[in-house]
């Protein structure tokens, strides 16, 4: 089982980003995202746009561009010869149960994975067969993805052994990613550490009268984590991608993940981060 050609549904911070890292490496992309009103492409093409101008830089190098092919939602068919498709559009359960209820009528045989943040891979299957449980699992990419080492792989009771070995080995020998087995919990394992921390950090920085660049000084590299610290990190993920997130988190686990209200007050003013040009 090679995977030679992907299809990558939804093209902004974490699709456009896995999309340039897998044409980075040579393979060829097939990236889709809803119609525009005027122009069908312009969503995708702002998507494309978006990684050419990233820093840190998304592509190695930018000609990898041309291995991208664009097109929209309503062309499901083409990606009928991929041989992997990640959805990463928005992070609730029924957008996502939609769409791979369309990929399973197209008839597609390719491996398809969610790269949902923590939504139960069990959640997201509700309502398809065997043969599309079997292809199914959860690939859950970092920001900036071509930056963080990490790839959760999040296999179903169901998923075939052959499927996950055909993942794991794509991720870490052409993606050059550290790939991490998890089970089917919400947040998986790095989000329900991470999320935690993020919100505790944002308590103790109102406790302790800090700044949010004294925070991200404090949480960063001097830790041994990376240079986005935390802040940052929410910045490069969206603050309403972290807000959809620990609710989910919160919901489902019972524990408190909640970011403190003004957050929220970004959020409604649009400051969402590094696809807003503005955010923490």
């Amino acid at each position: 089982m090679r995977i030679k050609k992907i299809g990558v549904v939804g093209s902004g911070t974490m699709g456009g980003a896995i999309a340039a890292l897998a044409a980075s490496a040579g393979v060829p992309v097939v990236m889709l995202d809803i119609p525009g009103q005027e122009d069908k492409l312009e969503l995708v093409k702002k998507g494309l746009e978006r990684q050419l101008k990233s820093k840190p830089a998304s592509f190695m190098d930018k000609s990898r561009a041309s291995l991208i092919e664009l097109g929209t939602t309503d062309e499901l068919e083409k990606l009928k010869d991929c041989d992997w498709i990640v959805e990463v559009i928005i992070e609730k359960p029924e957008p996502k149960q939609a769409l791979f209820a369309r990929l399973e009528a197209l008839g597609t045989q390719a491996i398809v994975s969610s790269n949902t943040s923590g939504i139960p891979m069990k959640t997201l299957l509700e309502g398809r067969g065997e043969a599309f449980r079997k292809r199914f699992l959860g690939t859950h990419f970092f920001a900036p993805v071509r930056y963080l080492h990490l790839l959760e792989l999040i296999p179903t009771p169901e998923t075939d052994p052959a499927v996950l070995e055909a993942m794991r080995r794509f991720g870490e020998r052409i993606l050059g990613k550290g790939t991490v087995i998890c089970k089917d919990a919400p947040g998986f394992i790095a989000n329900r550490l991470g999320v935690f921390g993020m919100a505790q950090a944002m308590r103790l920085m109102m406790s302790e009268g800090l700044t949010i660049d004294e925070v991200d000084a404090l949480t960063g590299p001097l830790v041994g984590r990376p240079k986005s610290a935390t802040f940052r990190t929410g910045d490069i993920s969206g603050l309403d991608v972290l807000k959809l997130v620990s609710t989910e988190l919160s919901h489902t686990t019972g524990e408190d993940f909640r970011m403190p209200d003004w957050v929220e007050d970004l959020i409604q003013q649009g400051y969402l981060g590094e696809k807003t040009g503005a955010g923490f």
